[in-house]
């Protein structure tokens, strides 16, 4: 489904909290299918896509962390050279603006996944059914 609810999950940044938010999930067997971690000099954004979305939400919140949940795009996408060039093309002329993204593939990997953040998700989705993997 390319749009999916992420967890975002407030930290402060020291040892052993990344490893708790993992430990609660894998204990309630979620999957965590992306993940994303940005520091700052005392906390960090950790961002999550989970195979249960709303329970982990649920567990998270048990453990007094503070968090939202965002619409984001996630592509399957071809993993070769101006891919995500063209991406950023296309969005900028629909006057669509990234809020952020990450992106993975494997150098051997013919594909690549791709979460994008924008304030409307359903018009960037619209905008880039063109460049998701296997579709016309």
């Amino acid at each position: 489904m390319p749009i999916q609810k992420q967890i975002s999950v407030f930290l402060e940044n020291r040892p052993g909290l990344l490893a708790r938010i993992c430990n609660v999930l894998c204990e309630a067997s979620i999957n965590i299918q992306a993940l994303s971690v940005h520091d700052t000099v005392d906390n960090a954004v950790v961002r999550l896509l989970v195979d249960n979305p709303t329970k982990a939400l649920l567990l998270i919140e048990q453990e007094d962390f503070y968090l939202m949940e965002q619409d984001v795009v996630v592509l399957q996408v071809d993993n070769k050279p101006g891919t995500l060039s063209r991406i950023a093309e296309k969005l900028a002329r629909a006057d669509i603006n990234i809020s952020y993204a990450y992106c993975t593939a494997g150098s051997s990997q013919s594909t690549g996944c791709i979460v994008i953040k924008t304030e409307n998700p359903e018009k960037t989705l619209e905008c880039l059914r063109e460049f998701e993997f296997g579709v016309e």
